[in-house]
């Protein structure tokens, strides 16, 4: 009787209809496995063919590039609001900076100490930059920000002309 393999596997290692290869041989989804996870193993096979051609490596590249946090804009009548994920940054190491109607929000997000090694890491870290162009003018110098739980919350005034306005409609009679 034929065997039928259900994916090409090793020699030696036949899986019969409707059996599942051992845990070993199954790969898991590409989605699996996080959306950057593609990307970062694209940058470590760039780095190694760097690496191999010119001698080099990527790595000074990576140390200078940046990253953008995750945020939210949401906006009310009188304010624009910024709220910014920034887990494990103190105050002294984030900077906020209003140019005309963009906001820029940079610093960054230091490595902490720990006992032991770390054995797999997901969290970034180093440089960071966000930057929001709002839509409408506003108030540069009334901007306040708080950074609580991790989260940084930046609150942009609108100027009075941008606020929007209710018209009484009149007869025309």
């Amino acid at each position: 009787m034929p065997c039928f393999l259900s994916a090409p596997r090793k020699a030696g290692l036949q899986t019969a209809p409707g059996r599942q290869a051992p845990l070993a041989e199954r790969r898991a989804p590409s989605w699996a496995t996080g959306p950057l996870a593609e990307f970062d193993d694209l940058f470590s096979r760039m780095s190694s063919l760097l690496e191999s051609t010119v001698g080099g490596t990527l790595a000074p590249v990576a140390a200078g590039m940046t990253w953008s946090p995750l945020a939210d804009v949401s906006e009310t009548d009188d304010a624009y609001q910024i709220e910014v994920d920034l887990r494990g940054a103190k105050r002294e190491d984030i900077d906020i900076e209003m140019a005309g109607q963009e906001l820029v929000i940079s610093g960054e997000l230091r490595e902490r100490e720990r006992a032991g090694f770390l054995r797999r890491g997901t969290r970034r870290t180093g440089r960071f930059e966000y930057r929001a162009l709002l839509p409408g003018e506003v108030n540069a110098e009334g901007v306040s920000a708080a950074l609580r739980d991790g989260v940084l919350t930046v609150e942009i005034p609108k100027v009075e002309t941008a606020k929007p306005r209710h018209i009484e409609i009149t007869s025309g009679d």
